[in-house]
């Protein structure tokens, strides 16, 4: 019996590639797509020896072909921090409009089951507490983080599309703030932006002060709803993510205390348009699914910093190195 297919968009990335190491494992043939500007081969290196893996260097605002049969499509590919989408406004939009345009025609063409990762920018900085799936968000769409909620958010209205007009098998993943090992500890997210300033023996950096919640998720227990998600019937929105809030000051705290560092907390300006109040209701994932997150902050921020801690002094000290110019158009 040959092997279910399937497509993962922005493989290469940190949710990308534990998503490649749970749908091999899982037996799958998966098809691994990146064009690499945020993304990294060393994420999933260890998979290429794999004969159910292969992995293709493309870019997906680009048309996508895929030979023979395909049963899935995971679109994945996006910048997804604020560094990364004010550097490359255009790409975040393009990849959330023609990236996901070429992908729901692939799986058009195959009559394969599509979803996509959208996230809790699509609530923007919300006016209800904690975020429901109905609630249609409170978005500035020409602000500095516009480009990339406001492509989130067509995906949505284009996935749903092809699902009533086409009667597309679809599913929508709205993300809340994940965390794991593969993050990248300059993409200026603020766990990874924490750890890699403990650890570099830096202060650590609040914006605003430090009032504004988040609510944290480990990416195993995030991957685990992906997957329950995608082979469920349902087509609307589900939050995903770990209802565990704390507030940013609080968390510095927990970072410096897990840390064992002594570094002071320093305070700058909250940017533009910033959440001040992240928080997912997850009932709906609950009902549906039966899911919810396992792994509770202290044992998932552990595992996390000994990921990071197992990285060179070179690593720790690195700057992105990615060629944001080639992609300027």
């Amino acid at each position: 019996m040959s092997r279910k297919k399937i497509l993962i968009t922005g493989a290469a990335g940190f949710l990308g590639s534990h998503l490649c190491d749970r749908f091999v494992n899982e037996g799958y043939h998966v098809i691994a797509m990146d064009n690499l500007i945020t993304g990294r081969l060393k994420n999933i290196e260890h998979l290429f020896k794999l004969e159910n893996f292969e992995f293709h260097h493309h870019d997906v605002s680009k048309f996508i072909h895929i030979s023979g049969q395909l049963n899935y499509i995971l679109h994945f590919a996006s910048p997804a921090s604020p560094i990364d989408y004010l550097k490359i406004p255009i790409q975040t939009l393009k990849v959330g409009s023609l990236g996901i345009h070429h992908c729901l025609g692939l799986a058009k063409e195959k009559n394969a089951t599509l979803m996509i990762a959208s996230t809790s920018e699509v609530y923007g900085d919300p006016e209800i507490h904690p975020q429901t799936e109905d609630y249609w968000g409170h978005v500035n769409p020409i602000g500095p983080r516009g480009v990339y909620d406001e492509a989130k958010r067509f995906q949505e209205a284009i996935t749903m599309a092809y699902h009533t007009y086409h009667g597309l098998n679809t599913k929508i993943a709205r993300i809340f703030n994940t965390y794991g090992p593969r993050m990248r500890l300059n993409d200026g997210r603020v766990l990874p932006a924490f750890i890699g300033q403990a650890l570099r023996g830096e202060n650590l950096t609040i914006f605003g002060d430090g009032s504004q919640t988040r609510s944290f998720c480990y990416v195993d227990d995030l991957i685990e709803g992906i997957f329950r998600l995608l082979h469920s019937d349902y087509n609307q929105p589900v939050n995903l993510g770990n209802p565990d809030e704390i507030s940013i000051k609080d968390f510095a705290n927990e970072i410096i205390k897990l840390t064992g560092t002594k570094q002071k907390v320093v305070y700058k300006d909250l940017p533009l348009n910033d959440p001040k109040q992240r928080q997912p209701d997850i009932t709906r994932a609950k009902n549906l699914l039966n899911w919810s997150p396992k792994i509770d902050r202290a044992e998932g921020l552990k595992r996390t910093y000994n990921y990071f801690k197992s990285l060179s002094l070179e690593e720790l000290n690195e700057k992105d190195h990615y060629n944001f110019d080639k992609y300027i158009k």
